[in-house]
């Protein structure tokens, strides 16, 4: 794919954009005039994240292929990015597999697939960007997507907080170690976030929904729009002097 010529536009890299939080953090980041690929394992998906992007903004987008569970695939994405924009500033390590169940249902091959995806696949895109930034000598911004359930424990999710669990750790380490090339590292850990498909489950059980709300010091589940704003701070010059920072955004609930 071949994209307009003469663009200076800063280049952010989303991963798991095709719905939800991913969809929303591609579209805000296009709002605040980033170019942007977006990727997804079947990049058909993608079509209304892209449709969206170049309707209401003056930069340019591409779908790009990942899968997260393969190192070459992580490394064609990326190549396919730099080979697309000409370069990469930001990624948002969005995309992730939750599988919820009872602790001891857990079987390995879904431990596996979760660890494959959600760690090992957040950690090889950082390193594979990082690598390019410091090639290319230009400082940049890694974002990647933790959860509430990396501090406080939760029944029945217990592979999806560990792997969170291990995104924070991951932010904190490549953070220190990548500083020297003016590469921060950053998480936003979102609460409970109402999207489509969590309000049509809440729709279904008013009893629940109201239970888990009142959990909430603000009275209320967040957003995409509330987690975007987040990462759009952390991708922003205002948060130039953040680094290592695991940023959450869950309306007070893991302080009550």
């Amino acid at each position: 794919m071949e994209l307009k010529k003469g663009s200076n536009k800063s280049v952010a890299l989303v991963t798991g954009a095709s719905y939800g939080l991913g969809a929303e953090i591609s579209k805000t980041l296009a709002r605040d005039g980033f170019d942007v690929g977006v990727t997804e394992l079947n990049v058909n998906d993608l079509s209304s994240t892209l449709s969206s992007i170049d309707s209401e903004n003056d930069v340019q987008s591409a779908g790009i292929e990942l899968d997260l569970r393969s190192i070459e695939s992580i490394e064609n994405a990326v190549s396919e990015a730099i080979k697309i924009f000409g370069r990469v500033d930001v990624l948002v390590n969005n995309a992730g597999l939750l599988i919820a169940k009872p602790a001891i249902e857990v079987t390995p091959d879904e431990w596996d697939e979760v660890m494959s995806v959600n760690v090992k696949g957040s950690y090889f895109m950082a390193q594979n960007v990082a690598k390019h930034l410091i090639e290319i000598q230009k400082p940049g911004c890694i974002i990647n997507i933790a959860s509430t359930f990396s501090t406080i424990g939760t029944p029945n999710v217990s592979p999806y907080g560990i792997s969170k669990t291990s995104v924070a750790g991951i932010t904190r380490h490549l953070a220190v170690e990548w500083a020297q090339y003016g590469i921060r590292v950053n998480a936003v850990a979102p609460g409970t976030v109402e999207t489509k498909y969590r309000a049509e489950i809440m729709a279904a059980d008013p009893k629940r929904r109201k239970s888990n709300i009142s959990k909430i010091p603000l009275g209320r589940f967040g957003t995409p729009e509330d987690m975007a704003e987040a990462v759009s701070y952390l991708a922003s010059s205002s948060a130039e002097y953040v680094n290592g920072h695991v940023l959450t955004v869950d309306g007070g609930l893991t302080i009550s």
